[in-house]
């Protein structure tokens, strides 16, 4: 009862990935300008077996396979230094590298849907980060909450070309205008004898029409200012508006479970299952929350039919054995005799930090076998 309940044994691949995002550049460029330059900078680390790269319009992703006898963290440390080293070579606008490794535990348990008559998916989102997130990450055994699907909010610039042209203003100029104008500095301190006050500015840009008001160049004869909004469009949006999650038909949000290494997945999915029929009653009108997909009930489902199989192998054995020798005693040895190996097979288990999985439950089921046949024969040498 104390040891963790999983599908597959705890198993990491010697695998490390580089994520690095560029946006706005097309694959050619974040090719020549990000991928190559780390490849050729992680390329002399010891123990790298292949490495695997991919260049898409503004992201590059590197997989480094490693030897099964180069130890997972080294190598991800040893990475870490290289990358440290080629960073003043990526472009400013690039943000800097990501290395993670493949981690076997990694992968979402159960997957937990949100749905509104009332609210878009942005809304949705928001809503979820904002109150749901938080609830299931302090779960017991919950490692981190993932969004898939979620669309978050960003003020979206759709620019003119003809009234840039017309104006002499060019996408230099209001890129400029908006890293030098939309940013929010500390604004320092007010003292006195008696009372400190912290001074905080207002920030200047935070709906559209603040944008439009943004000042980006001046006429020939600066007779006039060019406003942002003289050669554009701005409109509150969504940061990427063609990817879409749905599921009968219906756009939504999905909150995805991802439990820790030694956490049991039976435990963790009904404690999440549990969490939802707590919330579901306080979700604004039009809301719904439904598990969508929950690998703990394979797992419960493959767990269990082992468990039938181990009981009818233990009761064939005696009822064999009793059938052919005829001997109540000669029954009586095997039938203890299994009970008392399994015990013992998973306090050993429990030792070593093993989990109850398919390959171990499997493992004893064959063993059976083993143990009538070993007991038969001490039995009759006796």
């Amino acid at each position: 009862m104390q040891m963790p309940l999983r599908e597959y044994p705890d198993i990491d691949p010697p695998i490390l990935t580089i994520d690095t995002n560029y946006p706005g550049a097309a694959a050619t460029v974040v090719e020549t300008r990000v991928t190559q330059p780390i490849e050729d900078r992680i390329a002399g680390v010891e123990g790298i077996n292949f490495i695997n790269s991919s260049s898409t319009d503004g992201r590059s992703r590197i997989s480094i396979e490693f030897t099964t006898s180069r130890n997972i963290d080294n190598a991800a440390n040893d990475i870490r230094d290289r990358l440290s080293t080629v960073l003043d070579n990526l472009p400013e606008e690039a943000d800097p590298p990501e290395v993670e490794k493949n981690d076997a535990n990694d992968d979402v348990i159960i997957w937990i849907s949100l749905i509104s008559e009332n609210m878009s998916v942005i809304e949705i989102t928001d809503y979820a980060q904002r109150y749901l997130v938080d609830r299931f990450s302090i779960l017991p055994g919950a490692a981190r909450v993932r969004i898939g699907g979620g669309v978050d909010y960003a003020m979206r610039i759709w620019l003119d070309r003809n009234k840039m042209a017309a104006k002499q203003v060019t996408v230099a100029d209001i890129e400029s205008a908006l890293r030098s104008e939309n940013i929010e500095l500390p604004a320092g301190s007010i003292e006195s004898m008696e009372k400190q006050f912290t001074a905080r500015t207002q920030r200047t840009y935070q709906t559209a029409a603040d944008f439009s008001a943004l000042v980006i160049g001046r006429g020939d004869d600066n007779d006039y200012l060019v406003r942002l909004g003289d050669v554009a469009r701005i409109e509150k949006g969504a940061v990427e508006d063609r990817t879409f999650f749905r599921s009968n038909g219906q756009p939504r949000v999905g909150l995805g479970l991802i439990k820790q290494s030694t956490a049991n997945t039976v435990a963790v999915a009904q404690a999440a299952v549990d969490e939802i029929q707590r919330i579901a009653p306080m979700l604004p009108p039009g809301m719904q929350i439904t598990p969508s997909y929950d690998t703990s009930i394979f797992v419960q489902d493959a767990i269990t039919q082992v468990y039938k199989t181990l009981g009818i192998a233990i009761a064939l054995v005696v009822i064999v054995i009793w059938a052919f020798l005829g001997s109540a005693r000669a029954m009586l040895i095997p039938a203890v005799t299994i009970p008392v190996a399994i015990i013992a097979s998973f306090s050993v288990l429990l030792v070593m930090d093993f989990s109850i999985n398919l390959l171990t439950l499997l493992a004893l089921v064959l063993s059976i076998g083993l143990i009538v046949d070993d007991a038969i024969v001490v039995l009759e040498n006796i």
